[in-house]
């Protein structure tokens, strides 16, 4: 019999009329919905709870094809969409919703109710709406109509629904149900909504400010943070860092002073976000963050999209805020006025030594200061043998000793703690503990901080203490680990009558432990290592650990791995050197060599050609056209480094430092300008038979990579534009994204490039659009595209952390691929060529002490370019191969913020946030 209903007939209650009526007695229920909202059960509720059987629903999504490939990637989607449809409720914490909340979540949790979900694209929008009930006599009802699976559809919106009971009928919407049911692009709903819907059910009204920090946690700040709501959640590695850092903030007599040294690609910027965002709160006093040019708008948009936390960086005149506003300068001076409580700032504006930036900022007071890539704070002329006098103080490192003066807590982030030699690390300690002698102890106490030398030799095992109680105890006495560092120093705090409160015990504290005490004293002295401030004060994690490591909660590694497979690393991997390009390299070698002969110092300019023809046949054409009509212009070292000239590198080994801008000597000389010629003319003959084209080519088309999506880099825009421009003409089809600083960022389609905003790139690279992006360097820091699983070096860059930082922009957490490809070209027999051989030996040692290559080894290259091999070689071997720290924290502990129900209002979050630096002097509105 059919049965015909509209909202009409029913007078409003179409729902409790068709479903109150269908479901009680249903043993099962099979459904296709549009969309599936929480709100039917203020429909249905009594109905579902009544039925004997199952429900069944698949439902709709936005999903977008490339997402069902992949589980995670699926079931990441649809937490996202169902916290948007959640976050749409005007009050999710009223006890009705609450309770509609928890209702579902039993329903999912107990199996009752199983969501499926069809990726809108596959048939575009589900829009077709039917079901089919069988009661537990065994007889079957079809229904089909307009009304989706929500309180608005069965209660609110004029709907119709027809009703039919016969087989045929059943059988055809039965057979629609399964089809999308059992379609391979149908995936479950995540675990996480059920999960959600508990906590939902048991949230409470959103806490007031004085509320949470009678009580602070982090959890309560940012379980509801767009980090958790627009993304994924927080690994355990990243929360257990913010937990830590936070804690020791609120001492009352010390705060939180750490080197967040985890690997590239796990998230430093947002651990560091998230304990500035607290520290301000808890304190009401300013953060202050340090960062390279390049990386503030990175900053900026990480805090805010990720973490909701509204800040402003400074440009050197104007402040900018969350949302792309222009302050205007707030109190007196110029950096001073910051309009929010997070001020981003270039540390490229506090470098100079007539800063009056750095003057500024050394006038003010703050919660706590960040310094991003802190591993450029550090000293020159570190050489073979150096001992811990050697070498003076860069610029950054001297103002992170005063600005440690002015804050509670500081917090320094660099994947690359040490560049050359271990005092590096010792010197972040150091300038650590200038404000808070909790990190290296008291000075007149302390041999950490008095005796470096031996302190580091004790730390790589070079030096063994005796077993004698007043050898031992001042290296344990200041600082005095904590209780629950080990059970021995719980019992010898005990012993004394002092909790963790107390951090330095002098030397004659030792005379009052009792004997047992005394001996378990002398028997840590082989243990002195693993509670030094080395290891107590650098939080790192590899990828590596977090990858083995099992979570006991889940059952599942930490960080899914994401494996390595390296291409053209072997010998004779190395791209032959065609006979036209010879000609032209022997004639870039022999002008290098002439340069040599009469210029000073600048490694840069006298490798110039050397450098670029390596790139392409393009950017080499173009320099020496640029160097035989214009020989006195000022040569920019990289055509697209966004770096400030002082944030280059510290002093290095070669006495004169980098520039941004290096003078070539006067009077080019005929045969320098014979050698440049004949550079040139060969470069133009074959400019169009660039042997890197073809190559790439290879590995896009033949080897099926841009399937994966790709990213190649280059350090130069010539030649990515050129790269561009080439692939563009050959996949007219294809759009290209060319990815590079100074507002040259595009994309190209069919050999036209149209400009287009560094943002709209990632973005569409993000969605799964844009398939293939060429980048410079600017694309090597501060660049999420894990969406992409190959990677091409078109040229090996002569500082070699930008080999890791490119890596890292793959390689990182929310990478689809259980492998990423890499592939690195060079030629055989150049420079590169040759280091690459000089070095490969030594980087796998290198990596696994420092973390990623040091940037000073970009000194092999030039010595090796010079054909100064004896130098070149030293300074490989000169190399610290011991570990200067053990790793504490390498094992995250389980922190479920995940199931917190009490949460910080976001309006209260945001307003403590927003307000500026009152006085000027880094103390914020309401400060305390």
């Amino acid at each position: 019999m059919l049965q015909r209903f509209s909202s009409r007939q029913a007078n409003g209650q179409l729902g409790g009329n068709l479903l109150g009526a269908l479901l009680p007695t249903a043993k099962r229920y099979d459904r296709i919905a549009g969309f599936f909202r929480s709100s039917l059960l203020e429909v249905a509720g009594e109905a579902i709870d009544a039925m004997p059987g199952k429900i069944r629903i698949v439902c709709n999504s936005d999903l977008n094809p490339i997402d069902v490939l992949y589980a995670k990637r699926a079931q990441d989607r649809l937490r996202q969409e169902w916290c948007a449809a959640v976050d749409a409720i005007t009050d999710p914490a009223a006890p009705p919703i609450c309770s509609r909340f928890a209702h579902l979540a039993e329903l999912l949790q107990s199996g009752k109710l199983e969501v499926r979900v069809l990726a809108d694209q596959h048939f575009g929008l589900i829009h077709g709406k039917a079901g089919v009930v069988e009661d537990i006599s065994g007889k079957q009802r079809c229904f089909i109509g307009s009304a989706n699976e929500s309180k608005t559809a069965w209660s609110l919106n004029y709907e119709m629904v027809w009703v039919d009971d016969d087989p045929e009928s059943v059988a055809w919407v039965q057979a629609e149900f399964d089809s999308l049911w059992n379609s391979l692009d149908c995936v479950k709903l995540p675990d996480f909504v059920a999960e959600e819907c508990e906590r939902m059910g048991r949230r409470s009204p959103p806490m007031t400010l004085p509320a949470w920090q009678a009580a602070p946690t982090p959890a309560a700040a940012f379980v509801e943070a767009p980090v958790y709501r627009k993304q994924v959640g927080l690994w355990p590695h990243q929360k257990q860092f913010v937990e830590l850092a936070f804690r020791l903030h609120r001492r009352p007599t010390a705060g939180a002073r750490l080197v967040l040294a985890d690997q590239v690609g796990l998230g430093k910027t947002i651990q560091l976000g998230m304990a500035a965002a607290l520290m301000a709160l808890h304190s009401r006093k300013p953060v202050l963050v340090l960062a390279p040019r390049t990386l503030l708008a990175q900053w900026q948009d990480d805090l805010w999209n990720l973490l909701g936390v509204p800040s402003a960086w400074w440009d050197g005149t104007v402040w900018h805020d969350e949302r792309g506003e222009l302050q205007p300068r707030r109190g007196a001076g110029s950096v001073r006025g910051c309009p929010r409580q997070i001020a981003i700032v270039s540390t490229g504006l506090v470098l100079r030594s007539d800063s009056q930036a750095a003057k500024d900022l050394l006038d003010g007071s703050y919660a706590c200061v960040i310094l991003d890539e802190a591993h450029r704070a550090r000293r020159g002329n570190l050489g073979e043998g150096c001992e811990h006098e050697t070498g003076e103080a860069n610029n950054l490192l001297r103002f992170c000793r005063d600005i440690s003066t002015r804050t509670k807590s500081f917090l320094l982030g660099t994947a690359t703690p040490i560049q050359l030699h271990p005092i590096e690390l010792w010197d972040l300690l150091d300038a650590l503990n200038r404000g808070d002698e909790s990190v290296l102890g008291q000075f007149m106490l302390s041999p950490w901080l008095r005796q470096p030398a031996d302190a580091l030799a004790i730390q790589t095992g070079a030096l063994q203490l005796e077993e004698d109680l007043a050898a031992v105890w001042p290296w344990l006495a200041t600082p005095l680990p904590e209780a629950g560092d080990d059970p021995a120093f719980a019992r010898i705090r005990q012993a004394l009558g002092v909790d963790d409160s107390t951090l330095h015990l002098g030397l004659a504290a030792y005379n009052e432990l009792p004997p047992a005490r005394k001996q378990e004293v002398a028997r840590l002295a082989s243990r002195v290592s693993e509670f030094s401030p080395f290891v107590r004060c650098v939080v790192r994690r590899t990828r590596e650990q977090l990858e083995t490591q099992i979570d006991p909660e889940t059952g599942e590694p930490r960080l899914k791995k994401i494996a390595v497979q390296l291409h053209g690393e072997r010998d004779n991997d190395a791209l032959q050197l065609p006979t036209y390009l010879t000609g032209a390299y022997e004639a870039a070698t022999e002008f290098c060599r002439l340069l040599a002969t009469r210029q000073r110092g600048s490694g840069f300019m006298k490798t110039l050609l050397l450098r670029r023809v390596g790139s392409s046949i393009e950017a080499g054409r173009l320099t020496a056209e640029k160097m035989l009509d214009s020989w006195q212009e000022a040569i920019v070292p990289d055509e697209d480094d966004d770096d400030e000239p002082e944030e280059r590198a510290a002093p290095r080994a070669p006495s004169e430092p980098k520039t941004a801008k290096t003078k070539a000597p006067p009077d080019m000389t005929a045969e320098e300008r014979e050698a440049l010629t004949r550079f040139r003319q060969e470069l133009d003959t074959n400019r169009d038979n660039d042997p890197k084209l073809a190559e790439v080519r290879k590995y896009l088309i033949d080897e099926h990579w841009l399937a994966d999506g790709c990213i190649i880099f280059s350090q130069y825009f010539a030649t990515a534009h050129w790269l561009a421009t080439e692939l563009s003409n050959e996949l007219p089809a294809l759009e290209i994204g060319l990815y590079a600083g100074s507002g040259r960022s595009g994309v190209f389609l069919g050999g036209v490039r149209q400009a287009k905003s560094r943002d709209w790139l990632k973005d569409q690279v993000k969605d799964g659009k844009l398939k293939l992006i060429i980048g410079t360097d600017a694309a090597a820091e501060g660049l999420n595209l894990q969406t992409l699983g190959t990677l091409i070096n078109l040229d090996l860059p002569w500082n070699p952390t930008r080999l890791e930082q490119r890596k890292g922009r793959i390689q990182r957490i929310g990478q689809l691929q259980a492998t990423i490809k890499i592939a690195n070209l060079r030629y055989r027999g150049s420079v590169e060529d040759q280091v690459h051989q000089a070095l490969s030996a030594r980087l796998k040692a290198v990596h696994d002490v420092f973390g990623q290559i040091p940037d000073t080894l970009e000194d092999v290259w030039v010595d090796t370019a010079l054909g100064k091999r004896d130098d070149a070689a030293r300074r490989i071997t000169q190399i610290e191969d011991r570990q200067p720290f053990k790793l504490k924290w390498s094992e995250p502990k389980y922190f479920d913020w995940e199931s917190c129900a009490t949460v910080l209002a976001q309006s209260a979050f945001e307003q403590a946030l927003r307000a500026g630096w009152r006085d000027g002097k880094g103390n914020g509105e309401g400060a305390t």
